[in-house]
């Protein structure tokens, strides 16, 4: 026994000239094994066609955005980096997005950041495509990732030409627009303008807007204009202004702006009432003016669904001048859209309302600025509109509330059956209407198709004046009379710049003057 492990010994030395040939076998074995699998994995990978290698990435990346999407992923902005830009400033692009970058602690919140701030830069109108990536940070910085800004820069300069309606006076106008983008590099908009309007209004302006100044975060604008205004047809006079109008807040819902104009009012036929004829000459308004605005409708041009409000505020008189004109006018708009859940059917109803009246000693003795009056009717959708208390369906533009006769002139040139004193619409001080509209598809799939609905509505206004004393004579039961009402059916036609309405309008009330009309009429409005 002592002898056989003596041998045994001995074979395993290194010298031994018969070594154990066994475990050289099962190395050799193991290497072939693995080439086997080797070769047999790369005959795998041949056979996976392009079809099944693409599933295979979707399914990888379907993976990774789920757990992207479900897990909370750390991970903070190293470095912006902006590209595609020639004339635009780097400080412009990086002031619009670095705070919204810099918020953002997760990749979820890098993706939301990363939308909120591509809508942010095509707002400025100066990007034909802005396209925002993620790529990873410096290996040396895990868990930081780089935003790339690739822009695309719009044309320096455009225009365009066109006819547009004016469905508040049923009139036409020719308007052209010439704009300069981006001219210094910091998103500036330059622009030109002319309007004119057959028979009615002409306007000529220039104006500059700028997304921020220096420290000044909001955006900023100045336009200067030239208007006139012809309403001799209702009211015996024409308007002439030159204004100013500076731009001091627009952020979120608020906007605040300053408007500053010189205006004349002329009566060249010599005709119109007493009321007008005291307040012809010139004027100058310095009026500071406010707008609180939420729309969250669905749509301003078929609203199913949501609300909105509107509340406009000007102060006029901040100028220190004798001459400048001491106001307080107020507006409110509220909308409401309530879906009914079958043939895309929506109640829309509304109120608007508002009051001006001058400020100062003696105010309530004083008559208010003609102009600045509340004027109301006109074939101006109330669904659409979100102006202030003045549509009111089934009536001429400026056909309802207070007037006033023309004065008698007697025209010697001709027969005397050509006298004509005719009446003056003088507007009021306190303004309200409402409306209740009812909108439905019709059954036929080509209007369906086309967007062409139907509805039936009503509404209602009343128009009063509160100045000069007049406030003492009214009462709550003169309110209640004040009002006029209509109502209708019709098709609307909707385009991509306004909203064509055929009605049949009945009028169940109106009042002494007021030029309502039973019978068909057409309605363009914009948003």
């Amino acid at each position: 026994m002592e002898g056989k492990t003596k041998a045994d010994s001995q074979s395993s030395q290194p010298g031994s000239p018969n070594p154990d040939p066994e475990p050289y076998e099962e190395i050799e074995e193991d290497e072939e094994d693995e080439d086997s699998e080797l070769e047999q994995g790369e005959d795998e990978e041949e056979t996976v066609t392009p079809e099944a290698r693409m599933r295979m990435d979707r399914a990888n990346m379907e993976s990774l955005f789920g757990r992207l999407s479900t897990e909370r992923v750390p991970v903070r902005v190293h470095d912006i980096i902006i590209k595609g830009n020639t004339k635009t400033k780097d400080s412009l692009i990086e002031s619009e997005v670095e705070a919204v970058f810099r918020d953002a602690t997760s990749f979820q919140q890098l993706l939301r950041a990363a939308a909120v701030a591509n809508a942010r830069l095509q707002g400025l109108d100066i990007f034909d495509s802005v396209n925002i990536t993620l790529d990873a940070g410096p290996p040396e910085l895990p868990g930081t990732a780089n935003v790339v800004i690739q822009v695309s820069e719009a044309k320096m300069l455009t225009g365009n030409v066109g006819v547009y309606s004016k469905p508040e006076a049923r009139s036409w106008s020719l308007e052209g627009l010439a704009q300069l983008k981006n001219f210094f590099g910091y998103g500036d908009l330059w622009d030109a303008s002319v309007s004119y309007g057959w028979g009615q209004t002409s306007e000529v302006s220039t104006g500059v807007s700028l997304p921020r100044f220096k420290s000044i975060s909001t955006p900023l604008s100045a336009r200067i204009s030239l208007l006139s205004q012809d309403w001799l047809k209702f009211s015996s006079y024409k308007e002439q202004g030159l204004g100013l109008s500076l731009g001091l807040l627009s952020t979120g819902n608020h906007d605040l702006s300053y408007n500053l104009s010189w205006r004349t009012l002329t009566d060249p036929s010599q005709m119109s009432s007493h009321t007008v004829r005291r307040q012809l000459g010139h004027s100058l308004s310095s009026a500071l003016k406010y707008v609180f605005k939420i729309d969250r409708r669905d749509s301003p041009m078929r609203p199913t669904s949501g609300h909105a409000f509107v509340s406009t505020t000007q102060i006029g008189g901040l100028f220190p001048d004798i001459r400048s004109l001491r106001f307080i006018r107020q507006e409110v708009d509220f909308r409401y859209a309530i879906p009914l859940g079958f043939y895309r059917a929506a109640l829309n109803v509304g109120i608007s309302g508002g009051v001006v009246f001058p400020w100062g000693n003696g105010f309530l003795s004083t008559p208010s600025y003609l102009p600045e009056r509340f004027f109301m009717g006109g074939n101006s959708s109330p669904v659409c509109s979100l102006r202030g208390p003045t549509s009111v369906l089934g009536f001429k533009s400026r056909g309802l509330g207070p007037a006033e006769p023309r004065r008698f002139v007697r025209d010697n040139s001709s027969n005397e059956n050509s006298d004509d004193t005719g009446i003056d619409h003088i507007g009021g001080d306190l303004a309200l209407t409402g409306f209740a509209d009812l909108s439905f598809d019709l059954p036929l799939k080509v209007f369906r198709d086309a967007g062409i609905h139907g509805h039936v509505f009503a509404c209602t206004g009343s128009l009063n004046k509160l100045t000069e004393n007049a406030y003492k004579g009214f009462s709550l039961q003169k309110f209640r009379d004040s009002f006029r009402s209509c109502v209708g059916a019709g098709i609307i036609i909707p385009t991509k710049l306004f909203r064509m309405e055929v009605n049949y309008c009945y009028i169940l009330k109106q009042l002494e003057h007021d030029q309502g009309k039973t019978g068909v009429q057409f309605s363009f409005s914009s948003p």
